[in-house]
């Protein structure tokens, strides 16, 4: 009911306007003002001035944006090849800016020193070929370096020697959660099917296959500090993105293919949280919501917790309804931790065979329920004939 109401109200806004317009009109009739609509010279002077001030406007606000939220850009990098990213996207984002600059300024120059005027009149020449020279060559050659830039740090970040030693990871994309698989010792990926999914086997390995005996799986992914870490990435349903953002890493996990990326971590989680620009981005954050939590808490709403950092693993595609709480949190340990942490879990296969003894005495008892009650039945119902008998013979 509402939002009719508020529907008839700006109708009737827009016909009073209307009308106000119509009034106006009238009121002109029989005045002398140019009607013409050809622009004058004061009309280009305004004009002019108009767009100084659009351009002012420009500068103004991108160095206000680039203050006020300039320090909400990503940090310092966690990975190796993270800094080889940064460099390719500064340059880049120097020479959009520079260009921006120049060509915006010009652009509102001449049209302010070139505008209308009665005495002067357009000089029109069909081409320049010094100018097209210019214009054309030098775009041209940025774009060149650039996209060879660009390749050449692509190229090193995507190459992953055969011989490398690496520990290999799968990641699987659902909605809306990941899950991580582990090689196990023999560093070797089970193979894995979609149609092999059931029970305790989430992620569809195929248990016939010998590499996968000692595959792990997990839910939250910790990865070793120092050493390269080759992700495999499958999705079973829609399409999805694996982004560390901290990594600088991202690749897309199509169903029925498997991609891959590669990165080595250069600080653990205790170490990244150290950092000074962390420190402070916590302690910011935490500020703004020790305020929430007293407005929360004045409302009898419940306090926030307070936040602690962490690596996280998102899905950086819309792949539905919930994919903003897809994510899974990530741990890069000290070699020596992660040893540990990976010693403590179990195969797929003890998981599964755990599963499966679970189920047999659930089983063994429901059986060994119906036996006892049967023979309490057969028991109950020969008391009560022999009581009968005894009754029949007394009698």
């Amino acid at each position: 009911m509402t939002s009719l109401l508020v529907i008839v109200v700006l109708v009737l806004l827009a016909v009073a306007l209307w009308q106000l317009t119509k009034i106006f009109d009238l009121t002109q009739v029989g005045s002398s003002s140019d009607d013409s609509q050809v622009a004058s010279d004061n009309d280009n002077n305004i004009q002019g001035y108009i767009m100084f001030g659009f351009l002012a406007f420009i500068y103004i606000f991108t160095i206000y944006g680039l203050l006020k939220w300039g320090n909400l850009a990503l940090h310092t990098p966690a990975s190796e090849h993270g800094i080889l990213v940064d460099s390719l996207m500064n340059i880049t984002w120097v020479l959009i800016f520079t260009v921006q600059v120049i060509t915006q300024g010009l652009l509102y120059w001449f049209s302010f020193k070139y505008k209308g005027n009665k005495d002067k009149k357009a000089l029109f020449f069909a081409d320049s070929n010094k100018l097209e020279a210019i214009w054309s060559i030098i775009p041209s050659v940025v774009l060149a370096v650039l996209i060879l830039y660009g390749l050449y740090a692509w190229n090193n970040i995507m190459f992953v020697d055969k011989d490398e030693d690496v520990i290999e990871i799968e990641l699987y994309a659902q909605q809306f959660k990941w899950t991580a698989r582990y090689a196990g010792q023999d560093n070797v990926l089970g193979k894995a099917n979609v149609r092999l999914i059931e029970g305790v086997n989430t992620l569809g390995v195929d248990m016939s296959d010998p590499n996968a005996q000692d595959d792990i799986v997990v839910s939250e992914l910790h990865i070793p500090k120092g050493k390269k870490v080759h992700f495999k990435m499958r999705s079973q349903d829609v399409l999805h993105s694996a982004y560390f953002p901290h990594f600088r890493a991202q690749m897309n996990c199509v169903p029925g293919m498997v991609t891959e990326f590669a990165f080595i971590p250069t600080y653990t989680t205790s170490e990244y949280r150290e950092l000074p620009f962390m420190v402070e981005k916590v302690a910011n954050i935490n500020k703004l919501r020790a305020q929430k939590s007293a407005e929360l808490i004045a409302k009898g709403g419940t306090a926030l917790d307070p936040y602690t950092f962490d690596y996280l693993l998102l899905c950086n595609k819309i792949c539905g309804a919930s994919h903003y709480n897809m994510q899974m949190k990530v741990v890069v340990d000290s070699p020596e931790d992660y040893k540990k942490w990976l010693s403590e879990k179990t195969t797929l296969t003890e998981d599964i065979k755990a599963a499966a003894a679970a189920e047999k005495p659930a089983e063994g008892g429901v059986e060994a329920t119906t036996d006892s009650t049967a023979k309490d039945t057969v028991k109950a119902v020969i008391d009560t004939v022999k009581a009968v008998v005894a009754k029949v013979a007394m009698k």
